[in-house]
């Protein structure tokens, strides 16, 4: 994948630095929460002031939808950046004007300053030319660190790269360097896990995969809409029946393209939804009209990590079963451990995200074995999806 990073840069002393990093932070009562987003963003603010730049960062909070929402302000993450930066952080009550041209000139080489929600102008969404140039005004340069907005073609996110020249921060750099690897240019053979609740929200994931991979598992309550379209029966368990046809062609795309499609073999199943329900696992055909699927069984788990032993390269979005309950997160937990041997030891490149994927990861206690665990989301998804994100694409296609 084809794009500039900060070391392409070279010497910006004297210059002016505009980074586009994701602060859309937990809150509660003006505090931040959960730091993790303001820490990923420290390697490129201390690369840049390194460099000799001055670095003026550009931020969301929300959804303000144009307008100035005092709630929203990103005031406070000034100080709670300033914290885990270990240096001070301006902050600007606007993202135009003079009154910012004349912040950032008074800013001290190295200095780092946090302008408001980029949200509050209505032109941020719409990607406004107009409003570009003069945020464009403030800098000399584009650092683009949010790949979890990359999905958006917003001004701060897409078209300030082609007002500037760009790179991708340190964050983003390590980001599309892991996808480039999980599904750009893999080394194969390539296996996708993807489960969570419902093939609707992920047909386009499913249809892009099979023309990409060599095998898919599939698991969760998607997993059940495929038996059921198989013929077997799923009780009263989370089950899409009138995709069933979606399911079938998806199974047709995917026998076109050479991708095995790996369903569970056994079922863990009971009649109550509920952490440690009364539970028993049985066959495909096996499930009570009252019972309902909550995990994949064991031998489905030895399958899918004798698929691991092939395959070079995986890729996993979503749990195997109801993992936020016991005992039905040990189909999402066993798997996920014998993934992260497999990438410990160096035999697996292994890539997940989404939400409930870094959850189901973060539970099983396996994050950190992975070779790259994306918390972007949206954006994550969209790109498993095959479909442009043009925070990426303006990277891309203004800097080759």
């Amino acid at each position: 994948m084809s794009f500039k990073r900060i070391a392409d840069a070279g010497d910006l002393t004297g210059k002016t630095a505009l980074v586009r990093v994701d602060f859309n932070v937990p809150m509660d009562k003006g505090l931040v929460t959960d730091d993790t987003r303001l820490r990923s963003a420290v390697e490129t603010v201390q690369t840049l002031r390194t460099q000799g730049a001055k670095v003026v960062l550009l931020a969301h909070f929300g959804r303000p939808k144009g307008q100035r929402v005092a709630e929203m302000s990103l005031a406070p993450v000034a100080g709670a950046f300033a914290k885990v930066l270990g240096s001070n952080v301006s902050f600007v009550a606007d993202c135009t004007g003079d009154h910012v041209k004349q912040a950032i000139a008074d800013l001290a080489p190295a200095g780092v300053i946090l302008l408001e929600n980029t949200r509050f102008h209505p032109g941020e969404e719409k990607g406004d030319m107009a409003l570009a140039r003069d945020i464009a005004d403030l800098g000399d340069v584009y650092v683009n660190d949010a790949f979890s907005a990359a999905h958006r073609r917003h001004v701060s996110t897409a078209v300030l790269a082609e007002l500037l020249p760009a790179y991708a921060g340190c964050a983003m750099e390590r980001e599309l360097d892991a996808l480039d690897k999980a599904l750009g240019t893999p080394e194969k053979p390539v296996l996708a896990i993807v489960g969570g609740a419902k093939v609707s929200s992920k047909i386009d994931l499913l249809k892009n995969l099979v023309t990409q991979v060599d095998a898919l598992a599939i698991g969760g309550g998607m997993a059940n809409t495929f038996l059921a379209a198989r013929g077997h029966s799923v009780g009263k368990s989370l089950c899409e029946h009138d995709l069933a046809d979606t399911a079938r062609e998806i199974e047709t795309i995917a026998g076109q393209n050479g991708c095995d499609i790996l369903l569970p073999r056994d079922l863990v199943v009971a009649r109550e939804f509920a952490a440690n329900a009364a539970n028993r696992t049985c066959g495909l055909d096996e499930v009570a009209d009252d019972e309902m699927i909550l995990d994949a069984g064991p031998q489905t788990v030895v399958i899918l990590a004798t698929a691991m032993d092939v395959a070079r390269t995986l890729v996993w979005n979503g749990p195997l079963g109801a993992f936020e309950m016991t005992p039905f997160d040990a189909a999402t937990v066993a798997a996920a451990k014998a993934a992260a041997a497999r990438a410990r030891d160096g035999r697996l490149v292994a890539v997940a995200g989404g939400g409930d994927t870094v959850a189901a990861l973060n539970h099983a206690g396996v994050t950190d074995d992975f070779t790259f665990v994306s918390t972007a989301g949206g954006a994550f998804l969209e790109w498993m999806e095959g479909k442009p994100l043009p925070g990426v694409d303006a990277l891309r296609r203004h800097n080759t």
